[in-house]
Parts: C-alpha cells; structure tokens; sequence
C-alpha cells in the first residue's frame, strides 16, 4: 500500500481564524490563554480534515503562530543576542518581539521564502551564536496529534537551510563554521522527538535546488550522516526545483526516504529512480503546493504506474511543496464563474486527487475511472474555453516594433527635465503609496460590495478619505504625495478585477506573513485592459493640492508573480500581455496631468529562478515588462519603482536596466545594509533606502532616522537620495504613521539646512549627483 503524506498544511483557516486571533491578540481583545486555546483548535481542525480526507502521514510542527523559521530558531535556541531573550523561556511578548520589533530592538529582517510571496524572519549569526535544543513546543504538537489518533511526522527546517536563509551579523566569518554545533542540536531534537514516539521525522532542505557552494554540498553528507544515527526514520524534504545534479549524492546517504518536487522538476523522476536503493521510500510530489489548477490526473497516473510497479509500498504520494501557498478549498466559491472552478483545485481538492492517484495505483484504473473523466472533461473544456482566448491581445504583442519598451532619453537628459518642474528641495520626501486601511474605509467598500452602498455614495466616502489623506500629508509636510489608496482592497486585487484574463475567489487567502494574508487573484486567460482604472481617483488628488501626486501601479511583473498564473503560456508571454495593459494606463494618467507615476515590482527579485542558468532569460523578459509598461512616456514624466524584502544585489544590473527615475527599497530592518550593494555597483538613478519599517508597530525616532539617513548619504550622492518610508502603510493606524512620518520629514528638513550650508557632509560627500 501506498502513503499519502503532506509536507506542510495552511496556518491561517477558512476564515483566516489565525488573522483574527493575532490581532485580537496584539490589541488587547483577547488574552495569551485564548490565542493558545484558539489557535490549537485551528491547528486541530486541520489535522482532522488531512485525517478524513485520507491522509496517511500528517505533518506537526509546521503550524506556526507567524513564522516556521522563527520557530526553527527557537527549536534550536538560537536567539539573536540584542532581544535578550531566552529560547527555552520564551513567551508570547518575547516571540512577538522577534517578529514585530519593539521600542529599543527592530524586529527580524524580513525576506522571500526562495520564490514565493511568503516572507519569512531572516536568522542572525554570529561568532558568538550559541545553539540549544529547545524540543518542548515541537513535543506539544506531536503529542496533541498522537492524542487524536493521528499518524504524525514532525517537520523541521534543516540545519544547512537554516544557516543558508541567515544573515551575518557583526564581524565577518563562514557562517557554515556553525554546523557542527547545529548538527549536534538537531541530533538532541530527533533524540527528544523519537522518545516522545515519533517514528518519521521530515527535514526540509530546499536549498538543494540553489547552485550551492561546494563545502556547502559536502557539509550535505556530515550532516545527515550524524543525524541518520538518531532512532528516528528521516525524510529529506526537498522542493521548489530539481535535485538531479545530486541523485547519486543523495541516494548514498543513509536516509529512510527522499521527497522531489516533480511538479517543478519532473524529469528528475528517472534520474533518481535509474539507482535508488531498494527499501529505501521515494515520495513523489506530484499535486501543485503552489498552484490551484487540477492535476493531470491521466498523465500523473501513466508516470507513476511504472514507478510503483518498480517501488512498491516505497512509493509515497504528496503535494509538491507545504500547502501553506495554496488556498484550503474551492467549495467555499459560490461566486466564481462554474467553468473557471470546475477547472481549480484547492488544499482540499488536492488531498482527493492525492486520494484518486493512490487507488488507481493500488487497484486500477476502473476504480477511479469516473474521477479521470471529471479530470479529462474539466481539462477539454479550459483548452477550449473562448473565457481564455483574446485574439487581438496576441496581434498587439506581435506587432510591437523593436526598441518600443524603451525611454526617449537617457537618465540624466530625464533627470533635468523633470527638476525643472517639480523644483523639489535636496532629501525629498514622501511616501510608497497607501495610508491606513480605516474601519470607516473597509465598511464603505464591504457595505459597497453587499449593494447597501449605491456607487455614487461609495465614491464619495473614497473622495472624502483621499482628501483626508492630501491634507494629512499636507499638514506632515511631505513633498510628494499620494492619493493613499482608500478605494483598493489589494494591490494586485484592485487592479486584476479591472483586466480581463483574470477571476476572484472569496475566500481564496493564502499567508504572505504573520497576521498579513492576501487573496491572489486567478489569472486564467488573454490580459487586456477594458477601461481606465486609476486616473479619475489620481486626477481628483491632484485637484485638491499644488504639490505633486504620484499616480500608483502595481507593476507587470508583481501582478504575475502574485497571482495564481495560467499554465498554459509561457509567464513571459503573458507577463508581457499585462504590462501592454498597464501602458495603456500609463500613458492614460499622463495625459490626465499625472506626471510622477509610480509601477510597483516588489516582485521582481521574488520572480529569478532557483537555477542561475536561468536567470539571464528571466531577467530579460522581465526587465522588458516593466519598460514596455513605462513606455511611451515624455521625458518629463518621472517613472517611479518599489522593491521590498528581498537581495539585490546579484541582479543589480538588471534593476539598471529597468531604467526609472527613481527606486524606493526597503532597507530599515537591514540597517541600510541593503543599500550597500547599491553603492558597491554606483547605481545611477535616484534612489529611496526606506528609514521606517511599517510591518512593525515600533515608532522609529528622530535619532534612528537620522543616523540611517547619514549612513545612505556615505552610499548615495544627495541629490539622488530621497526619503521614505519601507513599504505601503495600509497597515497601520493613523496616530503612529503620522507620528512615524513626522519624525521623518523633521530629520529630512534638518539634513538638507546642514547639506545646503555644506555642513555635516560624511567625508567624500557632496551634493552633486
């Protein structure tokens, strides 16, 4: 018999009952006792539904209450010093201190996890970095599953991934110096975990699929030949790419079985399967942890015939990856088109398919005959739906000239330009684009959503907020504004459900971090843009101020990225069909008066292929989505861009070649050390190093601002620099954000007097750029 067993499951409920229970908590609804109570009830919810959907092997220690890696960071004890905490005595103001910073502390660095939207909480090393095995909350878990007659199999963060995914903190050194230590800590956790009856034990090592250092990958065979030694069976976990450069690496070790991602990487199935040793399990993810389209049903069951003929009981059955990226279930839809859910499967949907694949194996076609056929018909009927198919959209893209996703004029010829209009002072400031999602705000546009709202009323609510927002950054003294977003629920939402080629779930979320969810959209079809979509609200912005009002885009690449993509084109194909949709919108606010247009990509770093070999192709047809989104614009108009939690500086040069005016990036919880690498490769455009870090609710003071502000002057020519917040502020509540923004236009005002006198330059500084 078969296994069906899960890497991972969503955190955050139907509901998002996890969202709720934080922020209650964090506000002082409820008590540490009932976010305990109430999150274990979540917790225990899941493990029955894997259970009555026929899950063999369920996994524990993957529900974490904000974040699997901090969580990986307590198992292990290691703590970043400047908290002051203890890993074994860690409460709840402690672990949310490490997740949302606190008055004297700046929280966690916060980047992707690999290519995803998810956000993870960078670990810091130092010489210093002390481990200590802390198996008490991974014992909890394993023990409340065992309680309810589960089959449980702990998971754990590998050790080589944990140190990969961390940052060096203080004096320089190989932060894989650490591993012996770590090896050893993990060792005393399978100990813990096997004496509490843990019989599997799943470590995921998704950087396998990265192009690793050699130490690295012969670190791979110390470290797993130490924990093998535990009474444990160990699962190597492994996903988001392929692994076949090491199959015989791999298959000498002596590990109980190894997962591959084959949805990512599905010629590596043969690879592994021409010297794999027999007894040993093979787990086939063969169900999209990351997409919400129905499997091949068909195809998977012709692939894996084979496989379990040669296998046997050693083959198991799983989704791709932890289904912590994918929505819980398609049957909460009642308003997506019938054919676009027919054609969708969610968390649920995917353990039935999981379920189909295993009686087909072990009893043949006939007893799943009529489930292959929903799968074929469902399958038939999106090939051939005219929903999909948008003939003009493929003539436009083939008709594009050569050189027509490029600016008229280089940078500095740009630059002049739109000095001369805007006449803005040295440190200019302003904001990344949204203001506090009010209570007032979300039941307008949720009253709105239910008819109890005619459009008329609901846009003047949205105009009467915008004006809210000018005057209050008008009052803060911001030299740029923004119209603050009120009337947008996501900034992918907003814009997918104004573009054809794209569907809406309800109750699609899916975590992005912490508390923070959001609902990607379906894009399923032809992207073209129907209508204007942003210029009525830009216009009335800028009607109510003299200064400046940047019009906000979310940019191609991010809208691809944060959406749930069709799998029938290649994502550079139809990467370019919306930022064609988005150039009409461009060149549309420009026209309206709109002459600083921000185009979001936080993305874009998100986006680059596990694989280096890769990277150049994808660089090239994103980069070219965000020009031909940007083109057609007068020199005078001045393109804006944003990036947040992600490494740069290896594709430095391809943010160059996107060629805005100016990039705000995210480099508080950094210390500006994000920007170094900006510096290192004299980047040439104007440039925003965030001094605030809005996922956090710590105020940052004058004296914090100012000193990262000094630093990015070392780095970046001040007439060059502007000043910002990291990040978009729907999250937060107005009296921080205007005091948080009133110490930043305060510290930019005294800079520019000291720059414009020519006192307090860092050495080697000057003002020209």
């Amino acid at each position: 018999m078969t296994t069906i067993h899960l890497l991972g499951f969503g955190r955050i409920g139907a509901r998002r009952e996890l969202k709720t229970l934080l922020e209650d908590y964090w506000h002082g609804r409820i008590d540490a006792t009932a976010l305990h109570t109430g999150s274990r009830q979540l917790r225990q919810r899941h493990w029955l539904l894997q259970k009555g959907a026929g899950v063999d092997i369920s996994p524990v220690g993957d529900f974490a209450l904000y974040d699997h890696v901090l969580d990986a960071q307590i198992l292990v004890g290691a703590l970043p010093e400047r908290f002051g905490l203890n890993a074994a005595q860690l409460d709840n103001e402690g672990y949310f201190a490490l997740a949302r910073g606190t008055a004297e502390q700046p929280a966690l660095e916060m980047t992707k996890w690999f290519d995803t939207n998810y956000h993870y909480l960078v670990p810091e090393w130092s010489v210093d970095t002390c481990f200590s095995a802390n198996p008490a909350p991974l014992l909890e878990a394993q023990q409340a599953a065992q309680g309810l007659g589960m089959r449980a199999k702990p998971v754990l963060v590998g050790p080589l991934t944990l140190l990969w995914l961390g940052k060096v903190r203080g004096a320089t050194f190989d932060r894989l110096s650490l591993l012996p230590a770590l090896v050893e800590t993990y060792a005393s956790l399978l100990q813990a975990l096997a004496a509490a009856g843990a019989d599997w034990v799943q470590i995921d090592e998704p950087i396998l699929a990265l192009d690793l250092p050699g130490a690295w990958l012969a670190a791979l065979d110390t470290c797993y030949r130490r924990l093998a030694q535990a009474p444990v069976r160990l699962l190597l976990a492994t996903y988001f790419g392929s692994v076949a450069s090491h199959a015989a690496r791999l298959a000498a070790l002596p590990l109980a079985g190894l997962h591959l991602d084959l949805v990512r990487a599905p010629e590596q199935l043969e690879t592994f399967l021409e010297h794999w040793p027999a007894g040993r399990v093979l787990s086939a993810g063969v169900v999209d942890g990351r997409n919400v389209w129905r499997a091949d049903l068909e195809h998977w069951l012709d692939r894996l015939e084979p496989v379990y003929g040669q296998l046997g009981e050693t083959l198991w059955l799983a989704p791709s990856c932890s289904l912590l990226h994918c929505p819980l279930d398609v049957a909460q839809e009642t308003r997506l088109s019938q054919d676009v859910k027919l054609w969708l499967a969610f968390s649920v949907q995917k353990l039935n398919e999981l379920k189909t694949l295993k009686r087909g194996l072990e009893q043949g076609r006939d007893a799943v005959a009529s489930e292959l056929a929903g799968s074929r018909f469902a399958r038939q009927l999106r090939s051939s739906s005219p929903l999909i198919h948008r003939p003009e959209v493929a003539a436009r893209l083939k008709a594009l000239p050569a050189g027509s996703d490029r600016r008229a004029s280089p940078y500095p010829v740009r630059a002049a330009r739109q000095a001369a209009w805007m006449k803005l002072p040295l440190l200019p400031t302003t904001t990344i684009g949204s203001f506090p999602q009010t209570p007032a705000i979300r039941s307008a546009r949720a009253a709105f959503r239910k008819g109890e709202l005619d459009q008329s009323a609901y846009e003047q609510r949205m105009r009467a907020e915008i004006e809210t927002a000018i005057r209050r950054q008008e009052a803060l003294g911001l030299d740029v504004l923004v119209h603050g977003e009120a009337e947008r629920n996501d900034m992918v939402e907003y814009f997918g459900e104004q573009l054809s080629g794209f569907a809406f779930t309800e109750h699609g979320w899916v975590q992005s971090y912490g508390s923070r969810c959001v609902k990607p959209p379906i894009l399923y079809g032809d992207v073209a843009r129907p209508a204007p979509m942003t210029v009525a609200w830009s216009v009335y912005a800028q009607s109510l101020t003299s200064r400046p009002v940047k019009g906000m885009l979310t940019g191609p690449v991010t809208l691809l990225q944060w959406s749930f993509v069709r799998d029938d084109l290649p994502r550079s194909l139809v990467c370019r069909q919306i930022a064609l949709a988005l150039n009409d919108e461009v060149l549309d606010l420009e026209n309206a008066g709109i002459r600083i247009i921000q185009i979001d990509e936080p993305a874009l770093r998100e986006g680059l292929p596990l694989s280096r070999a890769l990277w150049a192709d994808y660089l090239d047809w994103a980069g070219q989505a965000f020009r031909l989104a940007s083109a057609g614009v007068d020199d005078a108009t001045q393109i804006h861009t944003h990036m947040c939690y992600a490494e740069f500086g290896d594709i430095l040069p391809a943010i160059v070649r996107l060629d805005a005016d100016v990039i705000t990036i995210e480099t508080s919880r950094s210390d500006m050390a994000l920007l170094d690498d900006f510096g290192s490769f004299a980047y040439p455009n104007a440039i925003g190093p965030g001094v605030y870090d809005i996922h956090s609710p710590r105020i940052p003071q004058e004296a914090e601002i100012t000193r990262l502000l000094e630093r990015a002057l070392e780095t970046v020519p001040a007439a060059r620099l502007w000043v910002n917040p990291d990040c978009g502020l729907k999250t937060r509540q107005w009296p921080e954000v205007e005091t948080a923004l009133g110490n930043m236009v305060r510290v930019a005002h005294r800079l520019r007097a000291r720059l414009a006198e020519g006192r307090g330059l860092p050495a080697g500084q000057n003002v020209c750029p």
